[in-house]
């Protein structure tokens, strides 16, 4: 994606559209939605629920796992967040909301965002029509990231 200036003001502008699209859809933003929602949009790492409950909870002891699984979970549902399936890892989570794409390292679990506009505009193939209502398209490539490939020559000699 692309480079991040300035994480606050990208922050602020986040929530304002988080802000407006909860009274659209009458969600209330409660004190711990909101650390949580702050805690993602500004990470960059893809953290799981439990780095984010963690992270969140250095600032407000109070909050609980279950909590956190819930907000991410409504955050989701909304499409505030985007939930990113990790192999045999549990899910993790992107506050960018955007259309964009994931590259998932299968060693090191790291995730990268990436945008894919030429993807992006491929229609559905016509085996789609008969199952019922795709609502987002994301892909999700695997591999092994430039640094692991690096750790794994070294290894080797």
């Amino acid at each position: 994606m692309a480079l991040n200036l300035d994480p606050e003001r990208e922050f602020r502008d986040k929530l304002e559209t988080l802000k407006g699209r909860c009274r659209e859809v009458g969600l209330k933003l409660t004190h711990q939605r909101l650390e949580i929602f702050r805690e993602l949009a500004l990470a960059t790492d893809h953290p799981s629920a439990e780095a984010i409950h963690k992270r969140v909870q250095a600032r407000l002891p109070t909050i609980s796992l279950d909590t956190t699984y819930r907000t991410l979970s409504t955050f989701e549902r909304y499409g505030f967040v985007a939930k990113v399936c990790v192999l045999d890892d549990r899910a993790r989570f992107c506050g960018d909301s955007s259309l964009h794409h994931h590259l998932l390292c299968t060693r090191c679990k790291s995730i990268v965002d990436f945008p894919w506009d030429t993807f992006d505009e491929v229609q559905l193939p016509p085996e789609t029509e008969g199952w019922g209502r795709v609502n987002t398209v994301r892909v999700t490539l695997e591999g092994i990231c430039t640094e692991c490939l690096k750790q794994r020559d070294h290894e080797i000699v």
